[in-house]
């Protein structure tokens, strides 16, 4: 069986935005996703922000509502043109292109803030996407992110579970082995002189197998996510870290 298959959100892009969607529940993470983000940057008017990986723009959406200069970049063309063509219709002045984490086709110093969510657990080389943001971000600017942890939980949720039992998610669209530890993270981070750096848990299924099937269903009856903020990274994590105004 094929793993990390990205193609996943090349058959996704034509019903990106229909509610009915399986893809959409990535659109229905935003508010608490942006809740956490909001604890760090309290004002998004005018700033310059990256979208890497930025699908059909979901978040590209979000934040050009809160009034950021957005620009989204993403491996799939078919996603870059489900975005542009939702943002003519939603009135938002969105640069997008097409292009790889890896290689940013940006300048240097470029972006107050770089948001990268549900995207460095699938890119060929995290380290590579972790370093390029860090080149593009200005000194003081604020890299935003969220990813999979690498334990024998997030094999059983995210892979067992969601992709294998409730076929939430399309089987292979992970892959187990790119799923990222937050020390490693975090290491790499160090090593590019971000700082202030801030890692919490982001909790889709609650703590027990239990809590995971009655949130599955909660969500396929209401369209509601019972998403929380945690201190238990073991499955998925949300963070932020800065850039050194000296670097």
């Amino acid at each position: 069986m094929k793993k990390n298959d990205l193609e996943f959100y090349d058959r996704s892009a034509a019903q990106w935005w229909q509610p009915d969607a399986k893809i959409y529940a990535l659109h229905r993470l935003n508010p608490l996703r942006f809740q956490y983000f909001d604890r760090h940057l309290t004002n998004w008017q005018g700033l310059r922000v990256l979208d890497v990986g930025c699908g059909g723009g979901f978040s590209c959406e979000f934040l050009a509502a809160r009034g950021a200069k957005v620009f989204g970049i993403d491996r799939s063309q078919s996603c870059i043109a489900t975005a542009k063509a939702h943002a003519a219709t939603s009135g938002f002045e969105i640069d997008y292109q097409y292009g790889y984490a890896e290689d940013l086709p940006y300048a240097d110093r470029y972006f107050d803030v770089v948001v990268c969510v549900d995207v460095l657990e699938h890119v060929t080389n995290w380290q590579q996407t972790v370093m390029e943001i860090h080149r593009v971000l200005q000194p003081g600017g604020t890299f935003c992110f969220d990813t999979i942890n690498r334990t024998v939980q997030s094999q059983l949720m995210m892979i067992w579970f969601l992709e294998g039992v409730v076929k939430a998610i399309d089987r292979g669209i992970h892959d187990w082995e790119k799923f990222i530890k937050p020390e490693e993270l975090t290491s790499l981070m160090q090593q590019q002189s971000f700082t202030n750096i801030d890692i919490k848990g982001f909790s889709l299924f609650g703590s027990s197998p239990w809590d995971a099937i009655a949130t599955f269903w909660h969500y396929k009856r209401t369209g509601s996510l019972r998403a929380s903020i945690t201190d238990n990274t073991s499955v998925m994590y949300i963070g932020k870290a800065e850039k050194t105004a000296r670097s």
